[in-house]
C-alpha cells in the first residue's frame, strides 16, 4: 500500500525530470551542437568557443561577484554580535547560555538562510550583464583612439567602449549599496532588539560597518554626477540650430552638477556624523548642507532661469555667445562620419564648352557613361535570362572589368533559386530540399550602349557563354539574397536537366561548404533542429551528404558577427574559380560626443547612432558559403577592440585575394549618409553655420531625390586609368540649380595605387554663372521642339516612354547630363533604351548614340563660339 500511495509522486517527479531534459536539450544542447557543427563547417570553431567563454565567463564572474558581495556584508551582520557578550551577560551563566543561543542562531544558521538569499538578489542584480556582455567585453579589449574630444578632453574611445559600462556598472552597484545598507541595517537592528541585554547604543563594529557601507552608497551616488556631466555632451535642446551642449549647459548646468557634488558630499558626511557620532549630534550644519544640495537639485527644474539667460544672454548675442559650442557641434560631426579630409575643388564655368568636348569627349569615355539604369535592366535580365520558372534576378549591381582594352562598367546580376513559382505538385520535399538546391550562373552586360541595338551579353544563358572570356569553374550559386530553405547536398538522386542540358551542369555538390551528416545520429538531431522528420527517414541522404543552413548572406553574416551594421546592398563579384558576395559592414555608436545624430535600418531595422565606420569588407563564397572579414577601418576603436578580443575572426585587407580586392567600391549607404550630415556641416563655421545660406540638399527630379550612383570614368587623376566612383550632385535648399557634384573614390588620387584608399572629392560651382540642375534639364528637354514630339509619337500604340536616371558628371570646365529614353509596351514590361539626350549647358540634343550627342553640340557651340568665359578662382582637381 505504501508504495502505491508514492506512486503518484514518483510519476510527477518523473515527469518533471523529463521536462526539465527535454528543454535543456530542445534550447540548450541541441541548438549548441547544430551551431557548433555550424562553425566548424566554417573553420571558426575557436572563434565559437571563444564568444560561448566569454559570454558564459563575463555573466558568471559578474554574479560571483555580487554573490560575495552580498554573502560578505551578511556573514559580518550576523556574526559580529555574537563574539562580543556584555560583560554582566559573561559573568552570568543563565544569561549566557540564553544569550549564545540566540547569538549560535545568527552565526550557525545563517549560512543555511543567506546563501539562498545571496544568490537570489546577485543573479537579480547581474540580469543586465547577461544581455550586455559584448559591452563589457569591449571595454576589457578597448583601447585608446588617440583623439580627444574638445569639451572635456576625453579620449573618444572613453565615449564608444568605456562609458556606456560605467553607466551600467554605476547603476547596478549604486542599487546593490542601497540594499545591501537597507538590509544590513534591518539585520543589526533585529539583531540588537533580539539579543537580550543589549545596550542602548549599537556596538563601534556595527557603526564601522554601516558608515562603510553608507560610504560606498555616498561614493556610487557621487560617480552618478559625475557621468551625468557626460549627459550634456548629446543635449538636443539647440536643434534645429546645432547639436550638443551650447552655453547653458555647459556655464550653468555643469556648475550645478559640481555644486550638486560637493553639497551632496557635505550632507553625507554631516549626516554621519549626526548618526553615529553623539558626542558631534549637531542639526544644524547638516540641515545647512540638506538645503543647499535641495536647492542645487531644484535649480535645473526651475525652467525661468535658464530661460533668462537664454532671453537676455544668448539670444541677442547667439553667434558670439554660442561660438565655441557650434564649433564644437561641427568639428565633432565631421569626425564622427569622417567628412574632415574631403577635397573641396572651386570649378569655374565655361559656357562655351566646345574645348572641352573636344577634349574630353573620345570613345574610351563614351564606352563608361552607363545609360542603362539597373532599375530598368533588372526587366529585361527577367524577361529574357531566367530561363526556368525556379530562377531569378532578385537586384542588379554595377561593377568594373577589364574587358576590351580597358576598364568597363557593368551591370551584373546572379540567377538565383527561388522555388515559388514552381507548379504546386513540384513542391515536395524532395524536389525543394535535395533536387532545387541552388541558382546557376549570371548575366553581365555593359552599362553603356547605343540605342536602338539588340542588348549586348558579356556573359549569359545557362551554358555561360561570353564572348570576352569570361567564364568561372564553378557557377553554381547555393549562398545568395534570397530566402533559401536548408538543402543536402549532394544526395543519391539523379539530377536531370535543372541547371542545363549539359551534364556537367548537373553535376552532384562536390565542394566543402555545409555540415557533414556523416551519422544516423547527426541525422536525428537535425530533423529535430529543422523540426522535419524526412531527413532521418529519407534512404537519398548519403554519408558524405552535407546540410546547408543559413544560406541567406545578410542572414548568415549577421550570425556570425551581429555587432556588425550590413549595407543593404550585397554585391556579386565573378573570379575564374566561383562567384563570391561582397559586403560593406560597419561598427556604429550613438555616444559619440557632441556629434549629429542619424539614423539608417542598414536592413535589420531602424538604429540611431552619430558615429559610423566602413570598419570590414566581408566575402561570402556563393558556392561553398565561406565568410571572411577583412578589416577595412584599422583605426576605428570598435573594430579593434572586436579584433583584440577575436584575433582569428579577422584578416588585414592586404590579405583579401587581389582579384577580389580590385572590386572594392566606396559604400553607397555610408556615402548617402554622409552627403546628408555634409550638406549642412560643410559650412565649417560657426558664422556660416549659424546663418544656413549655403545649406545643400540632395538634387531632385520629378519629386524624387537623385541619390548616389556609380560610374566608371577617368576624371584625370591617375594617369589616364578609369576609377570606380560614387557621383552625388546637390542643390541648395528648395531651388534647383547645382551647387556641387560629390565623387567618392576608393583611389587616392595622390598615389594613384591599388590599394583600398576610400576618399572624397567635392566640385564646388560658383554663385556667378548658373549650372542647371537635373530637374531644370529635364524642363529644357521639354521645351525642345523635336524632343517633345518624339515623346509624343512615342507614346502611341499602347507604348510607355520612361526616362532613365539622369547621369551628371563634371567635365572640364563644364557640367555633362545625359539621359537615357526607354520605350516599354504596357502589356509586358521590357524597356528598350531607343534614344540618348545629352545636355550641356542650356543646349540639350538627343541621339542614338552618345558620340553623335556629342558631334552635334560641337557643332552648337563652335558656331556659337565667342567670350563667354566667366572667370573664377580655379583649384585643379586633386
Amino acid at each position: 500500500m505504501g508504495n502505491l500511495k508514492s506512486l503518484p509522486a514518483l510519476i510527477g517527479s518523473a515527469l518533471v525530470i523529463m521536462g526539465i531534459l527535454y528543454i535543456a536539450f530542445h534550447f540548450i544542447f541541441l541548438d549548441l551542437f547544430v551551431d557548433l557543427w555550424w562553425f566548424e563547417s566554417l573553420k571558426l570553431e575557436n572563434y565559437f568557443w571563444l564568444k560561448l567563454l566569454y559570454k558564459y565567463l563575463l555573466s558568471g564572474a559578474v554574479t560571483l561577484g555580487f554573490f560575495a558581495i552580498f554573502f560578505l556584508h551578511f556573514w559580518i551582520a550576523s556574526s559580529y554580535l555574537g563574539l562580543n557578550p556584555p560583560d554582566d551577560v559573561r559573568h552570568d551563566v543563565a544569561k549566557r547560555q540564553k544569550f549564545q543561543k540566540i547569538a549560535n542562531t545568527f552565526m550557525s544558521g545563517s549560512a543555511k538562510v543567506y546563501t539562498p538569499i545571496s544568490l537570489v538578489l546577485a543573479i537579480i542584480i547581474a540580469i543586465p550583464f547577461y544581455t550586455q556582455w559584448e559591452t563589457a567585453l569591449l571595454y576589457f579589449f578597448g583601447s585608446n583612439s588617440g583623439v580627444n574630444d574638445n569639451v572635456y578632453g576625453q579620449d573618444i574611445s572613453f565615449y564608444l567602449l568605456f562609458y556606456p559600462v560605467y553607466q551600467l556598472v554605476q547603476q547596478e552597484l549604486l542599487g546593490t549599496a542601497i540594499l545591501i545598507f537597507a538590509m544590513i541595517a534591518a539585520l543589526y537592528w533585529l539583531e540588537h532588539t533580539l539579543i537580550p541585554n543589549q545596550r542602548k547604543d549599537y556596538p563601534k563594529g556595527a557603526k564601522i560597518h554601516l558608515s562603510l557601507l553608507l560610504g560606498f552608497v555616498v561614493g556610487f551616488v557621487v560617480w552618478g554626477f559625475m557621468l551625468q556631466r557626460f549627459a550634456l555632451l548629446h543635449s538636443d535642446s539647440h536643434e534645429p540650430i546645432f547639436y550638443g551642449p551650447g552655453f547653458i549647459e555647459l556655464r550653468y548646468q555643469l556648475p550645478l552638477i559640481w555644486a550638486a557634488i560637493g553639497t551632496f558630499l557635505a550632507t553625507a558626511v554631516t549626516a554621519g556624523l549626526f548618526i553615529f557620532w553623539p558626542k558631534h549630534r549637531i542639526k544644524t550644519p547638516f540641515l545647512v548642507s540638506l538645503t543647499a544640495f535641495v536647492c542645487v537639485l531644484v535649480l535645473p527644474k526651475i525652467g525661468f532661469i535658464p530661460s533668462l539667460l537664454q532671453r537676455y544672454l544668448v539670444n541677442p548675442n547667439p553667434v558670439k555667445t554660442e561660438k565655441p559650442f557650434i564649433q564644437n557641434n561641427i568639428d565633432a560631426t565631421l569626425a564622427a562620419y569622417q567628412l574632415g579630409n574631403i577635397k573641396q575643388a572651386d570649378v569655374s564655368i565655361n559656357l562655351n564648352a566646345a574645348k572641352d568636348i573636344e577634349t574630353w569627349g573620345t570613345q574610351k569615355r563614351f564606352e563608361n557613361i552607363p545609360v542603362w539604369d539597373r532599375e530598368f535592366i533588372i526587366d529585361s535580365y527577367r524577361q529574357l535570362q531566367e530561363i526556368r520558372p525556379y530562377y531569378h534576378f532578385r537586384s542588379v549591381d554595377e561593377d568594373r572589368y577589364f574587358v576590351l582594352d580597358h576598364i568597363r562598367q557593368v551591370n551584373i546580376s546572379a540567377r538565383e533559386l527561388n522555388t515559388s513559382k514552381l507548379p504546386q505538385e513540384a513542391k515536395n520535399w524532395e524536389n525543394l530540399h535535395l533536387r532545387y538546391t541552388h541558382g546557376y550562373g549570371a548575366v553581365i552586360s555593359p552599362a553603356a550602349q547605343d540605342a536602338d541595338k539588340p542588348q549586348v551579353w558579356y556573359l549569359r544563358d545557362l551554358n555561360m557563354t561570353s564572348d570576352i572570356g569570361l567564364s568561372t569553374a564553378h557557377p553554381d550559386i547555393y549562398y545568395g539574397q534570397e530566402q533559401f530553405d536548408y538543402a543536402i547536398v549532394p544526395n543519391k538522386l539523379d539530377i536531370v536537366g535543372i541547371a542545363g542540358t549539359d551534364p556537367s551542369q548537373n553535376e552532384a555538390y562536390h565542394g566543402e561548404g555545409g555540415i557533414p551528416i556523416a551519422s544516423t545520429f547527426r541525422k536525428a538531431l537535425f530533423a529535430i533542429y529543422l523540426h522535419d522528420e524526412k531527413i532521418f527517414f529519407s534512404t537519398n541522404i548519403a554519408s558524405d551528404s552535407r546540410l546547408k543552413i543559413h544560406r541567406n548572406i545578410s542572414e548568415r553574416v549577421a550570425k556570425l558577427a551581429p555587432f556588425l551594421r550590413l549595407d543593404k546592398d550585397p554585391y556579386l563579384v565573378i573570379t575564374k574559380d566561383r562567384f563570391y558576395w561582397l559586403m560593406d559592414a560597419y561598427t556604429v555608436s550613438d555616444k559619440y560626443p557632441v556629434s549629429k545624430p542619424t539614423d539608417s535600418d542598414f536592413g535589420q531595422g531602424q538604429q540611431r547612432f552619430n558615429y559610423i565606420r566602413n570598419s570590414v569588407k566581408v566575402v561570402v563564397d556563393a558556392f561553398d558559403g565561406d565568410v571572411d572579414f577583412y578589416i577595412a577601418e584599422p583605426k576605428d576603436p570598435i573594430i579593434q577592440a572586436y579584433h583584440s578580443a577575436y584575433p582569428n575572426l579577422f584578416k588585414n585587407l592586404a590579405d583579401m585575394p587581389a582579384d577580389l580586392r580590385s572590386h572594392l567600391r566606396y559604400p553607397r549607404d555610408l556615402y548617402t549618409i554622409q552627403m546628408q550630415m555634409y550638406a549642412k556641416y560643410h559650412q565649417n563655421s560657426p558664422e556660416l553655420f549659424y546663418e544656413q545660406a549655403e545649406t545643400w540638399q540632395f538634387a531632385n527630379v520629378r519629386d524624387k531625390p537623385v541619390l548616389p550612383y556609380y560610374q566608371t570614368m577617368d576624371f584625370g587623376n591617375c594617369n589616364d586609368s578609369e576609377e570606380f566612383v560614387l557621383i552625388n550632385p546637390m542643390t541648395p535648399v528648395n531651388r534647383n540649380n547645382l551647387s556641387m557634384i560629390g565623387v567618392a573614390s576608393t583611389i587616392d588620387s595622390r598615389q594613384c595605387g591599388k590599394d583600398y584608399q576610400p576618399s572624397i572629392t567635392v566640385y564646388q560651382f560658383g554663385k556667378d554663372v548658373q549650372v542647371n540642375g537635373p530637374a531644370q534639364i529635364e524642363a529644357l528637354t521639354q521645351q525642345v521642339p523635336e524632343i517633345s514630339a518624339q515623346f509624343t509619337l512615342w507614346g502611341q500604340s499602347e507604348s510607355i516612354v520612361e526616362m532613365g536616371r539622369m547621369i551628371i558628371l563634371p567635365m572640364g570646365n563644364t557640367v555633362l547630363y545625359v539621359q537615357p529614353i526607354y520605350i516599354a509596351s504596357v502589356k509586358n514590361k521590357m524597356p528598350e533604351l531607343t534614344r540618348v539626350i545629352v545636355s550641356i549647358g542650356n543646349e540639350t540634343v538627343m541621339d542614338k548614340t552618345i558620340a553623335g550627342a556629342f558631334e552635334k553640340l560641337k557643332q552648337i557651340f563652335i558656331k556659337n563660339a565667342g567670350p563667354v568665359s566667366r572667370v573664377m578662382p580655379t583649384i585643379p582637381p586633386q
